[in-house]
Protein backbone atom coordinates (compact mmCIF):
# COMPACT_ATOMS: atom_id res chain seq x y z
CA UNK A 1 0.00 0.00 0.00
CA UNK A 2 1.27 2.83 -0.60
CA UNK A 3 0.06 6.75 -1.80
CA UNK A 4 2.58 9.00 -4.08
CA UNK A 5 2.76 12.93 -4.00
CA UNK A 6 3.54 12.81 -7.98
CA UNK A 7 3.69 16.46 -7.77
CA UNK A 8 6.59 16.91 -5.34
CA UNK A 9 9.33 15.93 -7.79
CA UNK A 10 7.86 18.20 -10.38
CA UNK A 11 7.78 21.20 -8.16
CA UNK A 12 11.00 20.94 -5.42
CA UNK A 13 14.37 19.45 -6.06
CA UNK A 14 15.43 17.52 -2.86
CA UNK A 15 18.42 17.13 -0.71
CA UNK A 16 17.42 14.35 1.80
CA UNK A 17 14.92 12.00 2.76
CA UNK A 18 13.19 11.84 6.08
CA UNK A 19 10.96 8.74 7.27
CA UNK A 20 8.34 9.55 10.06
CA UNK A 21 5.54 8.17 11.69
CA UNK A 22 2.42 10.17 12.58
CA UNK A 23 -0.56 10.29 14.59
CA UNK A 24 -3.52 9.03 13.25
CA UNK A 25 -6.99 8.09 14.44
CA UNK A 26 -8.52 4.48 13.59
CA UNK A 27 -10.45 5.67 11.15
CA UNK A 28 -7.46 7.51 9.41
CA UNK A 29 -5.52 4.04 9.36
CA UNK A 30 -8.31 2.03 7.89
CA UNK A 31 -8.67 4.30 5.26
CA UNK A 32 -5.21 4.78 4.67
CA UNK A 33 -4.97 1.11 3.82
CA UNK A 34 -7.86 1.36 1.38
CA UNK A 35 -5.73 4.35 -0.18
CA UNK A 36 -7.87 6.66 0.28
CA UNK A 37 -5.49 9.73 0.88
CA UNK A 38 -4.16 12.72 -1.57
CA UNK A 39 -0.58 14.09 -0.66
CA UNK A 40 -0.99 16.92 -3.63
CA UNK A 41 -0.74 20.36 -2.02
CA UNK A 42 0.50 19.08 1.41
CA UNK A 43 3.15 20.36 3.51
CA UNK A 44 4.89 20.05 7.02
CA UNK A 45 5.40 23.49 9.22
CA UNK A 46 6.77 23.62 12.58
CA UNK A 47 4.92 24.62 15.80
CA UNK A 48 5.72 25.05 19.56
CA UNK A 49 8.78 22.37 18.47
CA UNK A 50 7.16 20.11 16.86
CA UNK A 51 6.23 18.95 13.02
CA UNK A 52 2.85 18.85 11.66
CA UNK A 53 1.89 17.62 8.46
CA UNK A 54 -0.77 20.59 6.83
CA UNK A 55 -3.17 19.85 4.05
CA UNK A 56 -3.11 16.13 3.78
CA UNK A 57 -6.57 14.89 2.80
CA UNK A 58 -7.64 11.85 4.27
CA UNK A 59 -11.00 10.39 3.07
CA UNK A 60 -13.71 9.40 5.65
CA UNK A 61 -13.99 5.66 6.25
CA UNK A 62 -17.30 4.49 4.89
CA UNK A 63 -17.92 1.87 8.34
CA UNK A 64 -16.87 4.67 10.85
CA UNK A 65 -20.10 6.47 11.13
CA UNK A 66 -20.54 9.20 13.97
CA UNK A 67 -16.66 8.50 14.89
CA UNK A 68 -15.52 9.77 11.80
CA UNK A 69 -12.31 11.87 11.77
CA UNK A 70 -11.93 15.29 9.18
CA UNK A 71 -10.24 14.81 6.63
CA UNK A 72 -7.88 17.69 6.38
CA UNK A 73 -6.87 18.22 10.09
CA UNK A 74 -3.24 18.63 10.75
CA UNK A 75 -1.52 15.80 11.64
CA UNK A 76 1.52 15.61 13.79
CA UNK A 77 4.77 13.73 13.05
CA UNK A 78 6.71 11.22 14.86
CA UNK A 79 10.36 12.43 14.91
CA UNK A 80 13.53 12.33 17.23
CA UNK A 81 14.81 15.92 18.90
CA UNK A 82 17.59 15.60 17.04
CA UNK A 83 15.58 15.45 13.75
CA UNK A 84 13.21 17.78 14.47
CA UNK A 85 15.86 20.48 15.58
CA UNK A 86 17.78 19.70 12.51
CA UNK A 87 14.84 20.43 10.23
CA UNK A 88 13.29 23.48 11.66
CA UNK A 89 17.42 25.25 11.60
CA UNK A 90 17.24 24.23 7.71
CA UNK A 91 13.80 25.73 7.00
CA UNK A 92 14.02 28.61 8.95
CA UNK A 93 17.73 29.55 7.88
CA UNK A 94 18.31 28.37 4.45
CA UNK A 95 14.66 28.30 3.11
CA UNK A 96 14.51 24.67 2.80
CA UNK A 97 10.78 23.40 2.17
CA UNK A 98 9.50 20.05 4.24
CA UNK A 99 7.27 18.37 1.77
CA UNK A 100 5.21 14.67 2.15
CA UNK A 101 6.95 12.47 -0.57
CA UNK A 102 4.77 8.86 -0.09
CA UNK A 103 2.81 7.34 2.64
CA UNK A 104 3.49 3.57 3.35
CA UNK A 105 3.37 0.94 5.57
CA UNK A 106 6.52 -0.35 6.69
CA UNK A 107 7.51 -4.28 7.46
CA UNK A 108 5.45 -4.07 11.04
CA UNK A 109 2.80 -2.82 9.41
CA UNK A 110 3.02 0.78 10.92
CA UNK A 111 1.98 3.58 8.34
CA UNK A 112 5.17 5.93 7.65
CA UNK A 113 5.64 9.18 5.67
CA UNK A 114 8.57 9.38 3.80
CA UNK A 115 9.39 13.80 4.37
CA UNK A 116 11.74 15.64 1.02
CA UNK A 117 13.51 18.19 2.25
CA UNK A 118 14.09 20.31 -0.33
CA UNK A 119 14.35 23.92 -2.31
CA UNK A 120 11.23 25.16 -4.55
CA UNK A 121 12.16 25.01 -8.53
CA UNK A 122 11.86 27.98 -10.76
CA UNK A 123 10.20 27.93 -13.70
CA UNK A 124 13.10 27.55 -15.65
CA UNK A 125 14.66 24.34 -13.73
CA UNK A 126 10.70 23.00 -14.78
CA UNK A 127 11.19 23.38 -18.06
CA UNK A 128 15.00 21.90 -17.96
CA UNK A 129 12.92 18.69 -16.28
CA UNK A 130 10.67 18.41 -19.04
CA UNK A 131 13.11 18.59 -21.33
CA UNK A 132 15.47 16.08 -19.77
CA UNK A 133 12.59 13.54 -19.50
CA UNK A 134 11.37 14.14 -23.27
CA UNK A 135 14.99 13.57 -24.22
CA UNK A 136 15.50 10.03 -22.00
CA UNK A 137 11.80 9.10 -23.95
CA UNK A 138 12.73 9.45 -27.09
CA UNK A 139 16.27 7.69 -26.38
CA UNK A 140 14.60 4.85 -25.28
CA UNK A 141 12.76 4.50 -27.77
CA UNK A 142 15.08 4.57 -30.38
CA UNK A 143 17.22 1.96 -28.52
CA UNK A 144 14.00 -0.73 -28.17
Amino acid sequence: MQVLNRKAHYNYSFTEEIEAGVVLQGSEVKAIKEGKANLNDCYCVENKGEIFMINCHISEYKGANQFNHQPKRPRKLLLKRKEINKIIAKINTQGFSLIPLKIYTNQKNFIKILLGLGKGKKLHDKRNTIKQRDIQRHLQRHNE
